[in-house]
């Protein structure tokens, strides 16, 4: 009930405002301003990013309305956007992640962590779309998308260097150099992690060149990251993050992750006048990834990896007074391989049975081919309509590379095809009420085809071929603009979720769940006397399951209108800022994570946290600076995540600690 007044008082007292010169690309796929979007966007600048110094996605995105990544162990994570946290194939298919327009990993075979493998670290913007995305995004942007575009290239010698060090072993270096339209970003990392046989070591590195001549462009990104690291398991057992000791062990020192990907596209446009643009994105992508699945009794090692390549190919044509209209084709190929190993001795656990040995070995190939339509037309001087449709089909492969049949707990089915086709319109109006200020409605539908492991990784109970395309119906009202200095995003939404898939704890399918997100979001900030000025992003929101579903365990059966776990009524983030001169500045957060439910009948609930961190940057001259940060600056114990077992045991990842982080950024 506080947090609902506090939300409730702060939107009181908001003023109407957003920064109308903004420019986003997401949109669209080729650049328009914040303000002439009908739908809730957002934008980090390189500025934000480069304060902020971010060590995880968390400690940025989660300054935008909406959006909750609560991470795990090292760089483990999962995200909710309008959303409860969501896991398993859900978690992996329901936002989309993107470089520069083009996804990390296709469509069915999503990472729930597949954060990591951007660099956001050194982005030139982060892009949040909050909600399904228009037509010009199909499988996957369901729930919202996040694009990270890199740093764009200079046409003259520039560059930055950054070291970083902190408590807990942490070192950082981070090192970008551009000219003649090339630009090279690179970073390296190690954390000894504040947990026991926690150690994480990443590499990543962004190569980009801008080649423009007369009507035609050629922007090229190559990319890759590697990720080694020793994972952190849960704490189990009620309030156990509250024990300093019990919190910096790690009960399975064994658990771990390897990572690696690489990513190549490259952006053809082509201007032939009057109006009419061409552009054409090849892109191809490798991923691999080997680890400890430490969240099952099993402690299996999963392995999996995919190649694909695609083109996403746009036509824009601009009519006289406002109108335009983008046709486009996105098409992929892609084919993956999935193993899982136990190599723990076959043991029983309640009726289950998990086996020495293989679980599944399986390849996949999948094609998808999506056409579609967005238009946008000034039907009056001060309004925008935009319509727009997409077609998708996702078509499955599968072939068993294992003995076909049930072994213990597991299921292998026999080689099969899958075929779903998905339809996703949209619809949205714009009014300019004054030059720096509009109002929105979006009316959109986003979906998913079913995550390759939501199809084939089955368990001896499940029934196969059951699993259905999801859809989700979203409507939105908002309001953005710009007035007395006061930059302002207030956005209502309500969504409906069909055919929502995840397998219950006896083992069998629910392949047709419904799930209402309903909620407000707010940000503004605005500058306040004497050099001080404040940011603050809200959302109050209630993710209900819409049907009841009896369960072999109270914890895990569903009733009509009960709450989703995991699933915050009430998130806020509240910066105080003060700038001491031109280049100097300091930053103090407040983080507040409310109450929410860890399983189906609402019965266990963890109470939420309150967090203050400290930030401060100082530029000594034209090409040296100095920065530093306290995460946590009150040292409370708290948990990133808390959830359940179906067995009713309560697990958490530990929060950290207070945290000393100092850095040297050096420009030329």
């Amino acid at each position: 009930m506080r947090a609902r007044f506090f939300l409730v008082s702060a939107l009181l007292a908001a003023t109407p405002a957003l920064a109308d010169e903004t420019i986003v690309v997401t949109g669209t796929r080729n650049g328009g301003k914040l303000l002439d979007l009908a739908g809730s966007d957002s934008v980090l600048s390189a500025d934000q990013i480069q304060f902020m110094a971010p060590e995880r996605p968390t400690e940025i995105l989660n300054q935008i309305p909406g959006v909750y990544i609560q991470p795990g162990s090292g760089e483990e994570h999962t995200t909710a956007i309008r959303s409860a946290v969501l896991t398993g194939g859900a978690g992996q298919g329901s936002q989309l992640y993107l470089e520069d327009g083009v996804p990390l990993r296709s469509a069915g075979f999503g990472n729930v962590n597949g954060l990591y493998e951007a660099n956001i670290e050194q982005a030139g913007s982060v892009e949040v779309v909050r909600g399904p995305g228009s037509a010009l995004y199909g499988s996957n942007a369901e729930q919202g998308l996040i694009n990270i575009i890199p740093r764009a290239p200079t046409d003259h010698l520039s560059g930055q260097a950054d070291l970083e060090f902190g408590e807990f072993g942490l070192y950082r270096q981070m090192g970008t150099v551009s000219d003649y339209g090339l630009r090279l970003s690179a970073e390296n990392s190690h954390n000894s992690g504040w947990r026991d046989d926690t150690r994480i070591d990443e590499q990543k590195m962004v190569v980009r060149d801008v080649w423009g001549n007369g009507a035609d462009t050629i922007t090229t990104t190559l990319s890759g990251q590697m990720l080694n690291q020793q994972t952190g398991a849960y704490l189990l057992g009620v309030d156990s993050y509250l024990d300093h000791v019990r919190a910096k062990t790690n009960p399975i020192p064994n658990a771990y992750r390897k990572a690696d990907s690489i990513r190549a596209q490259a952006r053809w446009q082509h201007d032939f006048g009057d109006g009419l643009e061409l552009s054409i994105t090849p892109f191809t992508r490798y991923t691999a990834m080997n680890f400890l699945m430490h969240f099952l009794p099993s402690l299996a090692i999963q392995t999996n990896a995919h190649y694909s390549f695609g083109a996403q190919s746009m036509l824009y044509k601009n009519f006289a007074a406002g109108h335009q209209v983008i046709l486009g084709l996105d098409t992929e190929y892609t084919d993956g391989w999935y193993t899982e190993n136990q190599y723990l001795p076959t043991f029983t656990l309640g009726k289950s049975v998990y086996p020495h040995g293989l679980h599944y070995d399986m390849n996949v190939q999948a094609k998808t081919l999506a056409p579609y339509i967005q238009s946008e037309w000034q039907i009056l001087d001060h309004t925008r309509l935009t319509a727009g449709i997409r077609v998708e089909e996702t078509a499955y492969a599968y072939a068993n590379e294992a003995s076909t049949g049930i072994f213990g707990l597991f299921q292998r089915p026999a080689d099969r095809s899958d075929d779903f086709l998905t339809v996703t319109p949209k619809f949205g109006l714009l009014q300019e009420l004054t030059p720096s200020w509009s109002a929105y409605l979006n009316l959109s539908e986003g979906a998913r085809a079913p995550q390759v492991t939501d199809l084939y990784e089955l368990q001896n109970k499940q029934v196969i071929g059951q699993v259905k395309a999801e859809s989700v119906g979203s409507a939105e009202i908002g309001t953005r603009g710009t007035l007395e200095g006061v930059t302002f995003d207030l956005a209502a939404y309500w969504m409906n979720k069909n055919h929502y898939f995840f397998r219950a704890s006896n083992g069998l399918n629910v392949p047709d769940g419904k799930i209402t997100d309903r909620g407000l979001e707010l940000g503004l900030s605005t500058p306040l006397a004497y050099g001080l000025d404040i940011g603050f992003s809200g959302s109050y929101a209630e993710h209900i399951y819409d049907f009841s579903l009896a369960d072999s365990t109270r914890i895990a059966s569903v009733r009509k209108g009960s709450e989703m776990p995991e699933a915050p009524h009430a998130m806020a983030n509240t910066r105080l800022g003060y700038s001491f001169s031109p280049g100097m500045r300091a930053e103090l957060e407040w983080v507040h994570v409310g109450r929410y439910f860890l399983d189906n009948a609402d019965s266990h609930s963890y109470g939420g946290y309150e967090l203050f961190n400290l930030r401060a940057t100082a530029k000594l001259n034209d090409w040296l600076s100095l920065r530093g940060k306290i995460l946590n600056l009150t040292n409370r114990p708290y948990a990133d995540r808390a959830a359940i077992t179906t067995t009713g045991i309560d697990e958490y990842f530990p929060g950290t600690p207070l945290t000393l982080i100092g850095g040297i950024t050096a420009s030329f």
